[in-house]
């Protein structure tokens, strides 16, 4: 996946961190790719870039005013970032309210980068960013899994409707990726819907990605 030139700037630098993806995608047979640091470093930007100019759009259209998301932090150790106080885990990504920013474990990514693909780093941004748009909405849920799985079908739309405006481009193989990564971070079998923490199966996480990538922010209750 590969992101058109924009004139947007973005920034490279909560939901608690209990509330994000815990566990690396893993390889599902697939070879895995030698990871470029520029050309990681580039999608990073381009997920960053293409999700700021999106939002803004989409807030415009709606007669609201919309600030990007302050900061997108780097980490490699746990507790190296804090969000509310607590240390963000490693093996992890999270938005952080208390600050507004977005932080994510670069040794892992760099690691679904390889395993997975570069779509995967349009998700996993696209996630993240689109908890902040929660917050920037004053969208709430009384369990975690329905502010998850808003948040995959927010992501969803955000690169369904970059697509569509040819801000994004797919490469042969991204929507693969997707559905892989996807199914990659779901809870595991047993995990109560319920519980603190819980984000859906691979199933609903696909479902609910999928519904926004193919219908847009309207079938995600925004």
């Amino acid at each position: 996946m590969t992101a058109a030139l924009l004139g947007a700037a973005c920034a490279v630098g909560g939901p608690p961190p209990s509330e994000e993806p815990a566990e690396s995608p893993g390889t599902s047979g697939r070879a895995e790719r030698r990871p470029n640091a520029d050309d990681f470093q580039d999608d990073i930007e381009g997920a960053v870039s293409v999700a700021d100019a999106y939002w803004s759009d989409r807030f415009a259209a709606a007669g609201q005013r919309f600030t990007p998301i302050r900061r997108v932090i780097a980490y490699r150790a746990e507790g190296e970032v804090a969000c509310g106080g607590q240390g963000v885990p490693t093996k992890n990504a999270v938005y952080c309210p208390d600050g507004d920013f977005i932080a994510y474990d670069v040794n892992w990514a760099v690691r679904a980068y390889a395993q997975v693909g570069d779509a995967f780093l349009y998700f996993l941004l696209g996630h993240e960013y689109a908890h902040g748009i929660q917050v920037r909405l004053g969208l709430r849920h009384e369990y975690t899994i329905e502010q998850e799985l808003q948040a995959d079908c927010l992501a969803g739309a955000y690169i369904g409707d970059s697509v569509k405006a040819n801000r994004l481009t797919l490469e042969e193989g991204d929507l693969d990726e997707l559905r892989q990564g996807l199914a990659a971070v779901g809870d595991e079998p047993g995990q109560p819907w319920f519980a603190e923490g819980s984000h859906g199966s691979p199933e609903q996480r696909t479902d609910s990605f999928f519904k926004g990538y193919e219908r847009s922010t309207g079938s995600c209750g925004v």
